[in-house]
């Protein structure tokens, strides 16, 4: 580990194909000179693109982040459905696809926008009594998850040369691009896998300034903390006694109308505060 711990803030990191999210996590710990750094949302180990970490006291930061919006690039195989629903796992069915329209592929996947119901991968990180779903799977039990409201705002087909559709995805949180392939192509009767994912966006966090492992090896840097948080969140700047209540906790007569990011009258950033019954109260406070 390095011996001198580089300051709190988010790593907007590149993440490449292969290692996990974890690995990523330990070779950033190593660079930074702490364990104290954690993830804003995992990617699979196929997936590529923007993983906002957070180094030392900004890993608070990071439970409110993974609500943040995201956005994907995609590309669906139709005709093969896998026990993955993305390229690592097996192929369990085949089906010809050479009798699919442009017109019906873009219907099916049009259905798959807007607030729907939407059944997580029996392999993803959704935990079942405690456990994830995907080490349940390893295990051999026979895992079928609930489906859970999500919201994919956008999907734009930009290249349809079949069996493969590369497509653009804005969506909430919690939403598997994996588990669109895998609908749509249940739609359309001939079945469909991911066989490529990259995350274009965490919020307002976008890969073309995400960093590569390598780049963070030869000159590590973080988001600054005050930067980060006016990136994610309201700004609000208090005044003198106000920063004195944020740093001890209390609650402000200061109505808020969502979480926001609170700063001292020399722009220090203190905390997030949130909405409460006659002013606002400490979601996290970071000093």
């Amino acid at each position: 580990m390095s011996a001198t711990p580089v300051r709190p803030g988010l790593v907007v990191v590149d993440k490449p194909t292969g290692p996990t999210s974890h690995d990523v996590v330990a070779r950033v710990r190593r660079l930074a000179g702490t364990r104290k750094v954690g993830h804003a949302g995992t990617l699979d180990p196929m997936a590529t693109g923007v993983l906002v970490l957070g180094v030392d006291r900004a890993t608070r930061l990071l439970g409110h982040l993974t609500l943040s919006e995201k956005a994907y690039e995609a590309t669906i195989r139709l005709g093969e459905t896998t026990t993955t629903d993305d390229a690592e796992g097996e192929t369990t069915a085949s089906a010809p696809v050479d009798h699919l329209t442009d017109e019906a592929v873009r219907e099916a996947l049009a259905a798959q926008v807007g607030e729907i119901q939407q059944r997580p991968s029996a392999v993803s990180a959704v935990k079942v009594d405690g456990r994830r779903a995907y080490q349940r799977v390893r295990d051999g039990e026979d895992v079928v998850l609930e489906p859970r409201t999500v919201t994919v705002h956008e999907l734009t087909v930009l290249e349809l040369a079949l069996p493969d559709v590369r497509v653009r995805v804005r969506c909430s949180s919690g939403t598997y691009i994996r588990a669109i392939a895998r609908d749509a192509g249940a739609l359309l009767g001939v079945g469909g896998h991911l066989t490529a994912l990259r995350r274009t966006a965490v919020g307002p966090f976008l890969d073309a300034e995400a960093r590569t492992l390598d780049d963070l090896a030869d000159d590590f840097g973080v988001v600054p903390l005050g930067d980060a948080a006016r990136r994610c969140f309201p700004a609000v700047e208090l005044s003198a006694d106000e920063a004195v209540d944020v740093r001890h906790g209390r609650r402000l007569a200061r109505p808020l109308d969502a979480v926001s990011a609170v700063f001292d009258p020399d722009g220090e950033f203190l905390a997030l505060y949130g909405p409460a019954p006659e002013g606002s109260r400490a979601v996290a406070v970071l000093v």
